[in-house]
């Protein structure tokens, strides 16, 4: 077991996503503190260079099945995926993608699976730290200038951290990301069912097949066995 000095991360941290954070936090400021929740986006430039694969999980989860199953799956990224990450599985960036979504009304951006792009919950994160590493295009994506030109494209604000920037980044650039199945990440909270959403809710939160993990979002209750 290495354990991580968060405040040592941090430092490492904050030069690169400073740029994002304004993007996708929730304060108005960019705060040093909040650098950790973009841990994952930039994990390939501060960890050693021996590692070469992570499984990053929140804490709110419930593993039915062994967690070794879950590194077989970076055995089917396509190439050029560099990430393994579920969608998101309530309407909210059906919610934040408003105006994007009102001025092109064909788009997929914001639609339910199976056909369209409802974005990433990064509770659940593959990440190829190799791969990351090598792509040109992630590390060119990670670049202030671009990150202002797809928040500007998108109309896009969020507060979600590296979850915002992986969906931002998703619907540009979908070949950077292997879509996890649902049971790997079958996410609990409901919250955009009661906050205007109700009609649309069950097409993004429907997940057919035995759970592998449970995720307890926004403080959901999770299933006892």
């Amino acid at each position: 077991v290495i354990v991580h000095d968060v405040n040592e991360l941090t430092e490492k941290l904050f030069p690169i996503v400073e740029a994002m954070q304004k993007h996708f936090s929730s304060g108005s400021g960019t705060y040093y503190s909040d650098a950790i929740f973009f841990l994952s986006v930039a994990m390939h430039r501060i960890m050693p260079e021996e590692i070469t694969q992570i499984i990053q999980v929140d804490l709110d989860l419930k593993y039915k099945t062994n967690i070794r199953d879950l590194f077989d799956e970076f055995d089917n990224f396509p190439e050029g995926a560099v990430i393994g990450i579920a969608r998101e599985m309530q309407p909210v960036y059906r919610h934040t993608f408003w105006q994007y979504r009102r001025e092109n009304p064909q788009t997929k951006v914001g639609e339910p699976p199976p056909d369209g792009l409802p974005g990433f919950n990064s509770g659940v994160l593959l990440l190829n730290l190799e791969a990351m590493r090598q792509s040109k295009l992630y590390n060119q994506l990670l670049e202030p200038t671009m990150v202002q030109k797809l928040t500007e494209k998108y109309h896009f604000k969020g507060h979600l951290g590296d979850q915002d920037f992986f969906t931002m980044v998703g619907m540009e650039h979908p070949e950077l990301f292997h879509v996890l199945d649902c049971t790997w990440n079958r996410q609990l909270c409901t919250w955009w069912k009661d906050h205007g959403y109700s009609d649309v809710f069950d097409q993004y939160f429907q997940c057919e097949g035995e759970v592998k993990i449970y995720h307890g979002n926004c403080n959901t209750p999770i299933p006892e066995d």
